[in-house]
């Protein structure tokens, strides 16, 4: 008996997470003799949301165990790639090509899509905020909002569009950090005394983690900042703002009013963190009004998924698309120096990009060779590198 709700990896394998037009189309394939014919099926991304000109990709790592002792070849961009709607042209490109007997694979489309939709959602929501933000510190606050099941991917996929840290153990244990977070208002309100409350926490809690004092609870925020800063001192790292709703009412300005008053009181040191309701348009403005530090939730882990869909584009090496898809096996070729993507069919020649000449790169390399995986799956903070040094180079258009 399963106390919760949520599918089991073997379960996943097998494709009980499919839809059941897959289970009744492998039957008539099978009883029509046509389930080994080899096809070549590709993913692509529909409109990125709002029109955003970027997306990045995550749900690799778990591509290749989904596929792993399946007889298929599979190509992927890299994890933590950017990826466009469109290449320079308008042509819809692939992120992924699954080559293989489509009766061997066809329960798998439903699985592989939601591996990859949710988690490039919360990746990409995550690279536009944490660009925004630049080098402050953004920390991921948002799984008690999906079900928990979720935590450790969605903490993943935060992380690895360039967020600084991550709240859930799981997702901390995930991607190989420590869990980030300060305290919540319930421990100030057994205490029923915000000074014995920071204090409790100071006396309580080793050396290493921070000191932020959540600053919100019962008076005004400028008030209970100077409070923390007259009780902890030289200790106190940061004073916590998560302000409700109901009474923000300029959010910004009173982040520079706590600036001031602290500043001028000799307690520069203690930095800034704001949460609550943060999306891209308040770190933004919050961050210019000077918060050192954001702690980000439902914005990121309820993030709109990327709407991926997989398509056959070749059987037995015959062109075969639907309406509206371009048939055959493509290359996605990405220029190293501005980022310009060009799609060709698969053994045409390396081009020279477009707009400036430079090198190009094929994007699609093999991940899984005949159910085994051939490629290096990197960890988590080494794809996040990869992502912000691309973010770097990106506008958010």
């Amino acid at each position: 008996m399963r106390l919760f709700h949520y599918a089991k990896d073997e379960e996943i394998k097998a494709g009980k997470t499919t839809d059941i037009y897959f289970v009744r189309t492998k039957q008539v394939l099978e009883a029509k003799g046509l389930d080994k014919l080899r096809v070549v099926a590709e993913v692509t991304p529909g409109e990125i949301h709002r029109g955003w000109s970027w997306g990045i990709l995550c749900g690799i790592e778990e591509e290749a165990r989904l596929f792993e002792g399946y007889p298929v070849d599979v190509y992927a961009m890299p994890e933590g790639s950017i990826f466009y709607h469109g290449d320079h042209k308008g042509v819809r490109e692939p992120v992924m090509i699954i080559e293989g007997p489509y009766g061997d694979f066809c329960l798998l489309e439903t699985p592989l899509l939601g591996l990859l939709c949710q988690s490039s959602g919360v990746a990409t929501r995550a690279a536009r905020i944490k660009k925004l933000t630049s080098e402050k510190i953004v920390v991921a606050f948002g799984i008690r909002r999906m079900h928990p099941v979720l935590s450790p991917m969605i903490d993943r996929a935060a992380y690895i569009g360039g967020f600084d840290g991550v709240s859930s153990l799981m997702g901390a244990e995930t991607v190989n950090v420590e869990p980030s977070g300060t305290m919540p208002h319930a421990l100030i309100i057994v205490f029923e005394d915000q000074v014995k409350a920071w204090k409790g926490f100071d006396e309580v809690m080793p050396r290493e983690v921070p000191r932020v004092a959540l600053v919100d609870t019962y008076f005004d925020e400028k008030i209970e900042s100077i409070m923390a800063a007259e009780a902890l001192k030289d200790r106190l790292y940061a004073v916590r703002l998560d302000t409700p709703g109901s009474r923000k009412g300029d959010f910004a300005e009173i982040v520079r009013e706590v600036r001031w008053e602290l500043d001028v009181r000799g307690y520069n040191h203690v930095k800034i963190f704001v949460s609550g309701g943060l999306n891209e348009e308040t770190v933004k403005v919050l961050s210019d009004a000077g918060a050192d530090a954001f702690g980000v939730g439902t914005a990121v882990s309820n993030a709109p998924t990327i709407d991926f869909a997989m398509d056959i584009v070749a059987v037995e090496g015959r062109l075969s698309a639907k309406r509206g898809k371009l048939g055959g096996k493509k290359q996605v070729w990405r220029c190293q120096k501005c980022l310009t993507d060009i799609v060709q069919t698969f053994d045409e020649p390396q081009p020279r990009c477009p707009h400036c000449g430079g090198k190009t790169e094929p994007m699609l390399r093999l991940l899984v060779k005949n159910g085994k995986i051939v490629a290096k799956l990197p960890r988590p903070r080494e794809i996040r590198e990869y992502v912000l040094e691309q973010i770097g180079n990106l506008t958010l258009e």
